[in-house]
C-alpha cells in the first residue's frame, strides 16, 4: 500500500521571518514593531561569525 504524500509547504521569506520575529518581540517587550524590524535589518558586525540553523 502506498502512502499518500503530503503537500509540500512553502517557506516563510526572509521578511515574513523578519516581521514574526520583530513582532513576537514587541509583544514581549512593549516597543514598537516597525522599529525593531529596522533594527534587524541593519547589518550587525558583534555576531558575524555565528550562522543560523536552517
Amino acid at each position: 500500500m502506498l502512502k499518500p504524500t503530503e503537500p509540500q509547504r512553502k517557506k516563510p521569506s526572509s521578511k515574513a521571518m523578519l516581521r514574526a520575529v520583530a513582532s513576537s518581540t514587541a509583544v514581549e517587550t512593549g516597543r514598537s514593531v516597525t522599529l525593531l524590524e529596522q533594527k534587524l535589518q541593519q547589518p550587525s558586525t558583534r555576531f558575524a561569525h555565528i550562522k543560523l540553523a536552517r
